[in-house]
């Protein structure tokens, strides 16, 4: 009996210490993780499938407390795509290259807040490109995958079956502002809406 107690006691004491070197190895909580804010301001270069026959390239560089939320798409064997989005809801999607384009668009909401996942629906964990995940639901719109040691964001799928694969994550990157200022062929159109 004895040595079953300092063996209980050892177990627990090295359940403590490993608790102590990665907090994410806790014993098992009752309530459910919650998904870690976005960084105010971040790169990532995503890899995105967007139906079994369309695939992608996408530089997301998001920017809180600018306002605004950049992606240079690279669709697959077509010219650069500019997506600027601003949290006024007004979003322009322009091309540099020949032919010239652009579409401005306006919606009813802005960039995502850091806390859009607030409010979602914990699935429990998946490993997904080889990585242990706490998986969300949110509003039936966004499936939202976070490795479970880093917080970091490792996939997001849509209801529409794009899937998103986050490559690199840069936390405090910032695009120049330079490469945000829509061309002023954008300007000389009416708005979409």
């Amino acid at each position: 009996m004895k040595l079953q107690t300092h063996i209980a006691q050892a177990l627990l004491t090295v359940i403590i210490l490993l608790q102590f070197i990665n907090p994410s190895l806790q014993l098992s909580d009752s309530s459910p993780p919650t998904p870690a804010p976005w960084p105010e301001q971040f790169h990532a270069l995503l890899y995105m499938n967007l139906s079994s026959t369309k695939l992608q390239i996408s530089n997301l560089w998001y920017d809180w407390p600018r306002g605004r939320n950049v992606n240079l798409i690279q669709k697959q064997l077509s010219i650069l795509l500019y997506d600027v989005e601003w949290n006024n809801g007004t979003s322009f999607y322009y091309t540099l290259s020949e032919p010239r384009t652009c579409e401005v668009m306006q919606f009813e909401v802005g960039i995502p807040k850091p806390d859009f996942l607030d409010g979602a629906n914990y699935l429990g964990t998946a490993v997904t490109d080889g990585y242990l995940c706490n998986v969300w639901e949110k509003v039936d719109f966004i499936w939202y995958y976070e490795d479970v040691y880093t917080k970091r964001p490792v996939r997001w799928d849509f209801y529409d079956g794009i899937s998103t694969h986050v490559i690199t994550f840069e936390v405090g990157a910032v695009l120049d502002d330079s490469i945000t200022q829509a061309p002023a062929y954008c300007f000389n159109q009416e708005k979409d809406i």
